[in-house]
């Protein structure tokens, strides 16, 4: 089984891993840095991981 490892970064609410498949929009920053949100599955905010 291949496991998938890879986090998006941690809830700056409750500090719960975030992982892609969690995410609810990636976009483009105004400096061509790319933005995330996703939902904690801890406390259920939107969030921008950290």
């Amino acid at each position: 089984m291949n496991r998938d490892n890879r986090t998006l970064g941690a809830c700056p609410n409750c500090g719960h891993i975030i992982r892609p498949l969690d995410e609810l929009i990636t976009y483009e920053r105004s400096d061509s840095s790319i933005g995330v949100f996703a939902e904690c599955p801890s406390c259920e905010e939107v969030v921008n991981p950290e």
